[in-house]
Order: structure tokens, then sequence, then C-alpha cells
């Protein structure tokens, strides 16, 4: 049997951020944690305990002091910036609790941005936009700006937006937080439909116990430590 490299593989993970000499701050203390193709993992922390600095590691938008990132096998670290800002845009689909919609474009223009590089024509670059919307039951509200968009509405259609370079993991910071309980739910129905029918890797960093117990897997990190993980090696 051929045991396939995981989509995340962490090896000894140190930040420190340097306040001035002699001062420095290490915020996390040697993370190890793996995450295979098709896992549906939480990431459980107060604030403060490192999880979205360590989120921002995952997700490349931060680089880690010591240790080794290996994402689908590629060794992060010796990207350059254009090959990291590439792996953001075309590999990672990414979620905020803010959802981080452009104001002035619809529905559907903001699904397209993580197209403006693309060479694919316009005409099918809508089309496919069109269907993540589809795909997210926000279709009928593809031509409405965000301020005519509920708070659930908007997050819909940033899980569209995070869909559609058909990346291998969805990053998601506290997609719920903003959110109230029921709407928060419908939310996390929709996860676990692109993990169950899709096989999405899904990494969700969440200080709610209650959200993380609905994923398969559970890491809690507490003070720059991985403290405990109810699967896999980490």
């Amino acid at each position: 049997m051929i045991v396939s490299e995981p989509v995340i593989r962490m090896e000894n993970i140190i930040k420190r951020y340097y306040i001035g000499k002699p001062n420095e701050l290490q915020i996390l203390n040697g993370i190890s944690l793996s995450v295979d193709q098709g896992e549906f993992v939480s990431i459980v922390g107060e604030s403060g305990s490192g999880k979205s600095t360590l989120m921002n590691i995952i997700g490349v938008l931060d680089r880690q002091t010591e240790g080794t990132y290996f994402l689908e096998g590629k060794d992060v670290n010796k990207m350059d910036d254009s090959m990291r800002s590439a792996i953001r845009n075309k590999r990672i689909g990414f979620v905020f609790q803010n959802f981080n919609l452009l104001p002035k474009a619809n529905a559907l223009k903001n699904v397209m941005v993580p197209l403006l590089y693309s060479t694919e024509r316009e005409k099918n670059q809508k089309e496919r936009a069109m269907e993540m919307l589809k795909m997210v039951g926000m279709e009928e509200r593809a031509f409405h700006k965000p301020n005519e968009l509920s708070g659930g509405q908007k997050q819909r259609v940033a899980i569209a937006r995070a869909m559609i370079n058909d990346p291998a993991i969805i990053l998601a910071d506290e997609p719920t937080g903003a959110l109230d309980s029921k709407t928060g739910h419908m939310v996390m129905d929709l996860f676990h439909k692109l993990h169950e029918e899709q096989g999405k890797t899904i990494v969700l960093i969440t200080h709610s116990q209650e959200l993380a117990a609905e994923t398969k897997r559970i890491v809690t990190i507490l003070d720059g430590n991985i403290v405990s993980d109810n699967g896999g090696e980490g």
C-alpha cells in the first residue's frame, strides 16, 4: 500500500518575535503537526495560545523562525515570495471571521478575485464563479453587494471564493465568530458537505470547543505547545 505524503507536515516549528535586543518573544515552541489529505481538523486554543500565529504559518502568510514546513510535499521555506504568493492563491482557500469581501464588488466578482491573475477567459471565470455560488446556495444573490447580504450569506460567498481554485486546503479562521449560533451551524454544515462530498482537507481555527467537537480531529494548543491531539501523530 502506498502511503501518500501529508498535505501539511510541520516539524519543530518555532516562532519568535524580536522586540529590540535583548528582548524576544517566543510564540510557538517546537510544534510538529501532520494533516493528511481529506482530514477535517480543528486547532483549538484560547486567545494568546499561538493558534493565530500557527495559522499564519500554515497559510504561508508568515514564516517560522526555525523548523520545517512541507505543503503537499514541497518545502515552503525554500520558496521565494512570488512562489509563496502563488501557493496562497492557488493551493489554500482562506475563510476569515470578518469575511474580507470587497465592499464595492458584487458576490460574483468577489468569488472571482482569486482568478485575477488567471489566463482563463473571463466568460469561463464567470461560469466557474457562478458554479461556486450555486454550490453554496447563493446563485440568486450573485449580483448583490456585501452590504445587501446577511452575515451568513457573506460567509457563504467567502467559502465560494475559497473554493474557486480547487485548493488543497481550506483554512478557516474563526469562520462563525461574527455569526449568531443558528447561522454558524449552517456555515459548519457547508464545511461538512465540502469535506464529505468533495473530500476537501479543512483546517478550522477556533476557540470554541463546541465547534471543534464537530470535527474528526481536535488539536489543542496552549502557550505555544500542542497539548493534545485526539487523532493522528502530531
